[in-house]
């Protein structure tokens, strides 16, 4: 140790080798990083399949998450390892393309990366394995376009969609329910969706949740959710073939904005003063009465003087109504959001066939529900239960939207239950053959891979997994029937038609592809260089 002064004669101390790097080489920091891969793969193994086990998360600010969506369970983990990290970027690439099948991309990534290190043991290059993977995930993405199959669904006939989306949330904590809570994803993403153009923007579907009730009690309402109530209790709490208008102006007197005083000395101009604001309101109420609006919604409150006169000239109104659902609110009732009341015009009013507000339970909680909108492209799911049952409840709803979703993009189908994963690892591992150089070895060890799932399938169901996934997989090559896969609910069938388990392929495909990515990047890593921690 060395002292030293600075200009000022301070002493300061310089201590040498203040930054000793940790530096991992070759084989040895490949199989570092993929045993970070496993580890978080096997966190998630656990939680997949409809018997799957859920996750607790306590936030450092004491917030506890109950949830058994992959991508909520990485996101919220405090994860410090950077191979870790890829893992979580993993999942939250599925959810943002897919928004289903977090868990089993994470798992499926895990079941490589372990595969991988036995083949790095025998002595095969990281680059080779990684084109044997490539060439293995092209197969079992052809294959699984192979055993696809489309089904025709209409606005009448929702039944498919209805069943893909139960599988969906078959693994989900609300599974009691998952029949009614399908039937909604399915009927609010069809109202809202683009079926010439085969496009749904999700934006417009809200899920809103009120504690209290019970999940049966969840609704789908065509229309808007406002969690607010009028702005005085004696205006009418129903209002039928409203017209809105939708402000973002307050309905209060100018404030100048230059800094200035007004003297008031007198009573007189006191006087003056109160009836010049009072006719400004006058004004303003008139004119909105004048272009005929039976119901203001205001982005901004009102004083109390301003809530008198409103209820007085009956105009009922809502105040300190957020943007986002303003926004909803005039998209549904074909609405214009009006800046100045000078712009304020017939044509730019909403048209609601009612609007009602509701009170819930014991409490003073009320909503306002606006309904049979003018264009009703706009649709609120409203969710009853328990703080953690809502919360859970509504990422489990985006995942069946989702579903629902890419099924109107796309209406291909694979079978469920690890049956599309077994169909691949077979045809995977019968293609093998036909490459001559070391990569057959990683196509066999992809393949083997792909047994994760069912295997996890099984293990999570309670039946003995490797008896299991054999009974299975010989079945369907005894067959040549795609369709025999893991039967966890014990119904007694492996034919997942039958069971009607249903997955999308878009789905399956980016599992696979997004994947192999992830454990090509791993498998590149040879040099990993960590500054020491002080």
């Amino acid at each position: 140790m060395a002292l030293a002064f600075d200009e000022y004669g301070r002493p300061f101390i310089i201590i040498k080798e203040q930054e000793q790097k940790a530096r991992l080489r070759g084989l040895e920091a490949q199989k570092a990083n993929i045993s970070a891969g496993k580890a978080v793969a096997r966190i998630l193994r656990t939680s997949l399949g409809p018997k799957g086990m859920d996750k607790m998360l306590q936030s450092p600010d004491g917030d506890v998450i109950i949830t058994n969506d992959g991508a909520t369970i990485l996101e919220q983990m405090d994860v410090d390892n950077q191979i870790a990290k890829l893992m979580v970027e993993l999942s939250r690439s599925q959810d943002y393309e897919i928004g289903d099948g977090t868990t089993g991309v994470v798992v499926l990534a895990g079941a490589l990366l372990e595969q991988a290190e036995k083949l790095l043991e025998r002595g095969i290059h990281p680059v080779r394995i990684s084109e044997g993977y490539e060439m293995a995930s092209k197969l079992a993405v052809d294959h699984l376009e192979s055993i696809s199959q489309k089904f025709e669904f209409s606005v009448t006939n929702i039944e498919p969609l209805v069943q893909t989306c139960m599988t969906t949330l078959s693994s989900k904590i609300v599974n009691r329910c998952k029949r009614a809570l399908a039937e909604i994803a399915v009927k609010a993403v069809l109202a809202v969706a683009a079926l010439e153009r085969k496009d749904v923007n999700l934006e417009l579907i809200k899920v809103e949740g009120k504690v209290g009730g019970k999940l049966e009690d969840t609704e789908l309402i065509y229309g808007i959710l406002v969690d607010k109530d009028m702005s005085h209790p004696q205006m009418p709490k129903r209002i039928e073939d409203a017209n809105i208008a939708i402000l973002t102006c307050p309905f209060e007197p100018p404030k100048p904005k230059t800094k200035h005083k007004i003297d008031i000395d007198t009573v007189e101009k006191f006087q003056t003063l109160r009836q010049q604001e009072l006719n400004y309101f006058d004004d303003m109420v008139q004119k909105c009465k004048d272009v005929g609006a039976t119901l203001v919604i205001c982005q901004w409150g009102f004083d109390d003087e301003a809530n008198h006169l409103l209820m007085h000239r009956n105009l009922p109104a809502v105040r300190w109504v957020g943007g986002v659902e303003l926004e909803l609110i005039a998209i549904a009732t074909g609405g214009r959001i009006v800046p100045r009341f000078q712009e304020l015009t017939t044509e730019k009013l909403g048209k609601a066939g009612l609007v009602r507000e509701k009170s819930f339970g014991t409490t003073k909680d009320r909503m306002l529900y606006i309904e049979h909108c003018a264009n009703s492209r706009a649709v609120t799911i409203f969710i009853r239960g328990n703080k953690m049952m809502i919360e859970e409840t509504k990422r489990s709803l985006h995942d069946a939207l989702c579903v629902a979703r890419n099924l109107i993009r796309n209406n291909s189908i694979v079978y469920g239950g690890g049956s599309a994963e077994i169909s691949c690892a077979i045809a995977v591992e019968a293609a093998a053959d036909r490459y001559p150089g070391v990569e057959q070895y990683a196509i066999r060890s992809f393949a083997e891979a792909l047994d994760s799932i069912p295997m996890a399938l099984a293990e999570n169901s309670g039946l003995p997994r490797i008896d299991t996934l054999t009974a299975v997989k010989s079945q369907q090559i005894k067959e040549n029937n795609p369709y025999c896969g893991i039967d966890c609910n014990d119904v007694g069938t492996n034919n997942m038609r039958e069971q009607n388990v249903f997955e999308t392929l878009i789905g399956k495909q980016q599992q696979i592809l997004l994947a192999t990515q992830v454990v090509k990047m791993i498998l590149k890593i040879d040099d990993v260089i960590t500054p020491a921690e002080y």
